[in-house]
């Protein structure tokens, strides 16, 4: 009688990652398949090729964000991109920048175990992590493949580390990180992704309110 490839493929992932499961309580329907999906995929969310099976469920998640963000962009012209509400808030172009530093600063504290940006970062990204009245000043005046650009080179290095990282890494606990608190290298990333859908939100506030534009579109 031939074998079923796919209750033993099944069976292999359950040995494997029942401890990972466990221990961070990732869906049982993960476990079902040994099936790996191409990036193009947004609207599966699952183990990707390349990754550890919980690393690439992850990353497709972060694909699902960064796909919404740059629906949320498409066309928008230089002066749109500046546009600021009143005095007080951030151009839809600040908060792409924003998006970008936040990941880079994640990158420096998890990938390379420091306490904050490298110094390097630090001087390349902090007008943009602080954002406020330096942000207002000096961001502006770039077009939409500038910001894309700078989102798709820093997710590049993320997915770059996040292929040498492996479930084990994911879990890794630091002993005080938000709150002081015990918190993951999951949880960590995580708020990565939660952020970005964080500020997705007020660009679509801030798309709405455009000059020309109708409230509802």
């Amino acid at each position: 009688m031939k074998k079923n490839t796919k209750t033993a493929g099944r069976r292999n992932f359950i040995r494997n990652s029942a401890g990972l499961i466990a221990g961070f309580g990732m869906l049982p329907m993960f476990a079902e398949s040994k099936t790996y999906l191409p990036p193009e995929n947004v609207n599966i969310i699952g183990p990707l090729e390349g990754f550890s099976p919980q690393i690439g469920t992850f990353v497709s998640m972060l694909h699902w964000m960064r796909n919404s963000v740059v629906n949320a962009v498409k066309g928008l012209t230089t002066e749109e991109l500046d546009f600021q509400i009143d005095a007080q808030s951030n151009s839809i172009g600040a908060l792409l920048l924003h998006l970008a530093a936040t990941e880079v600063v994640y990158q420096d504290l998890t990938f390379y175990s420091l306490k904050d940006f490298s110094a390097e970062n630090k001087k390349k990204w902090e007008v943009a992590m602080n954002l406020g009245e330096e942000g207002r000043k000096h961001i502006k005046g770039n077009g939409l493949d500038y910001y894309l650009a700078r989102l798709k080179e820093v997710r590049d290095t993320s997915l770059t580390e996040f292929k040498k990282s492996n479930d084990k890494w994911l879990i890794e606990i630091d002993p005080s990180f938000f709150g002081n608190q015990p918190t993951n290298n999951y949880c960590k990333w995580f708020h990565v992704c939660e952020h970005e859908a964080n500020h997705r939100g007020q660009i679509t506030l801030i798309r709405k309110r455009l000059p020309g534009s109708k409230g509802g579109d």
